[in-house]
């Protein structure tokens, strides 16, 4: 538990500091570090890091691919489609010059890693891009909207916990966990969006301030603990079949990068899409 709490404490020390520096290339590059180590972690789960060509080709275009996304949406999109496009014909070649060691099933597992975990993460620097007044609010709420979901899921599950959800998969989990993780996120949600509510009414005394649709936020908050649950089982399947407790060890008591940022893999994405399409923001 020790190891855990410290572990705890320099990872939201770290988080901190980039949201009160408030660089954009400091996101980038922290996207891009976390990316290619969630990749590079299900390469070792897997044993395909033994590929070292197609390998080595994974993690570039993981930590690449936040840069040429996050740089400049506009351009990056369509640069990205042209990287991608080299990213999976060099797998290929990869394959067909060491066809009797490379399978197609690693192949096919290298290019979805290394396509859908960078594009994920890479959501992050485009809330970031679209709130510039309401960045770190919204880089907050998503990110750590899932974790309190998880910490209501287990300290409920842990006290009233009865029932298991999927025994076979997560046999710690239970339904009295989930419901718990449900209800903390959307309390959180509501917490979160009430306070700095009023802090902007504090620190915009001699105009009109942000007003915040705070029901908005706390239900938004439901699916996302759902999205969560589904991100967390899903590594949770992959770890089981690969017979390894954990993703990594780079955070004591903790795990791997993915260990942390499964459940967000989902939520991040799905609060962009949202907020594309309506903002939880008008001024009074």
């Amino acid at each position: 538990m020790g190891r855990r709490l410290i572990s705890a404490a320099i990872a939201i020390s770290v988080g901190i500091l980039l949201l009160w520096l408030d660089k954009k290339e400091l996101f980038l590059i922290a996207v891009a570090i976390i990316s290619a180590v969630a990749v590079y972690e299900i390469l070792i789960a897997t044993k395909y890091i033994k590929n070292r060509a197609g390998a080595a080709s994974s993690l570039s275009f993981a930590f690449a691919i936040p840069f040429v996304l996050g740089i400049d949406m506009t351009r990056g999109f369509m640069s990205a489609r042209y990287v991608a496009f080299l990213f999976i014909i060099g797998l290929f070649i990869i394959m067909l010059f060491s066809h009797k060691r490379v399978k197609f099933a690693q192949i096919a597992l290298m290019a979805f890693v290394s396509l859908c975990i960078p594009i994920s993460m890479t959501c992050i620097i485009f809330l970031y891009n679209n709130y510039n007044e309401h960045r770190i609010f919204v880089l907050v709420y998503a990110l750590t909207i899932t974790w309190i979901s998880d910490s209501g899921a287990f300290f409920a599950g842990t006290f009233l916990g009865k029932h298991k959800m999927a025994p076979e998969i997560s046999p710690k989990k239970t339904w009295e966990g989930f419901v718990g993780g449900v209800v903390s996120a959307a309390l959180f949600g509501f917490l979160l969006s009430k306070g700095y509510e009023l802090l902007l009414k504090w620190m915009f005394t001699d105009s009109e301030p942000f007003k915040v649709d705070i029901l908005f936020m706390s239900l938004l908050a439901v699916p996302c603990a759902f999205l969560g649950a589904l991100g967390d089982f899903s590594a949770s399947i992959i770890k089981r079949e690969c017979s390894v407790k954990d993703f990594g060890n780079i955070m004591p008591g903790h795990g791997g990068v993915l260990d942390r940022f499964d459940s967000v893999l989902f939520v991040v994405p799905f609060i962009y899409l949202v907020f594309e399409q309506y903002s939880p923001f008008s001024q009074w």
